[in-house]
């Protein structure tokens, strides 16, 4: 196995989730803000990975505050 190759791969996929994600997200809270709402709360955010090497997906959740 090429460690430098998995690696590379790996990041190029974490960057392109991560870029697409934030995309989606602001987008998603500058819609709210424009239809007025938005109530101060943090919004609740939840992204799965799946993988056919993994079982079960893993979810990971959090906030985000504006």
């Amino acid at each position: 196995m090429d460690e430098e190759a998995l690696n590379m791969s790996i990041r190029k996929f974490l960057k392109k989730v991560g870029i697409t994600s934030q995309r989606e997200i602001e987008r998603a809270v500058d819609l709210a803000n424009n239809e007025g709402r938005l109530d101060g709360n943090p919004v609740r955010v939840k992204i799965t990975l799946e993988c056919d090497l993994i079982d079960d997906a893993l979810s990971i959740e959090d906030e985000i505050r504006y």
